[in-house]
């Protein structure tokens, strides 16, 4: 016990700061008004891993944490695509998983929005195109947005869906 005890003492503090606010970070007020607008209730994502790494995953889990408060702006997660206004994919879309990720896409009702997280969903990654994978989910499915980074952050991943929001409020 004593042997960890001044082992953390000797150590410090090991974790990191807390990023800063950016400058174009959206006041959840505001964004639950624009997303009340547009969608007339929250808005409602549904994610499907389409073969990734679970990376993109992690970082998809972190917005429902409380530092991002996903839920707190009126954006929810949902299990079934026939109440989804948004689709979030990540991975390169493997053999086993075209057929679904296509049926979760035409159960979307319209207009139907589509992010692709991740170096893998947007372009295949590392894994690109062979005989398990089709590689980008643009070569399944049309793609609306796309999020780069292996993983990419939080923050991105949020910023995509804000600019998905207010590019169909313009297309109104």
């Amino acid at each position: 016990m004593f042997d960890v005890l001044s082992r953390l003492i000797r150590t410090g503090i090991l974790t990191e700061p807390t990023p800063a606010p950016s400058q174009s970070a959206v006041a959840p007020e505001e964004l639950q008004s624009e997303i009340l607008k547009i969608v007339g209730r929250a808005l409602c994502i549904r994610h499907v891993d389409a073969g990734s790494c679970n990376g993109c995953e992690l970082e998809i889990h972190a917005l429902n944490n409380p530092y991002y408060n996903l839920e707190g702006t009126g954006i929810k997660f949902v299990a079934s695509p026939r109440h989804a206004d948004m689709l979030l994919v990540t991975g390169p879309v493997s053999v086993n998983m075209e057929e679904a990720l296509k049926r979760t896409y035409d159960a979307i009702p319209e207009p139907k929005l589509v992010i692709a997280i991740g170096d893998c969903g947007a372009c295949g990654g590392v894994f690109g195109e062979n005989y398990a994978s089709r590689g980008a989910i643009s070569n399944v499915i049309p793609v609306h947005h796309t999020v780069a980074g292996c993983p990419p952050s939080p923050a991105d991943i949020l910023s995509a869906i804000i600019y998905m929001v207010l590019a169909a409020n313009d297309r109104r």
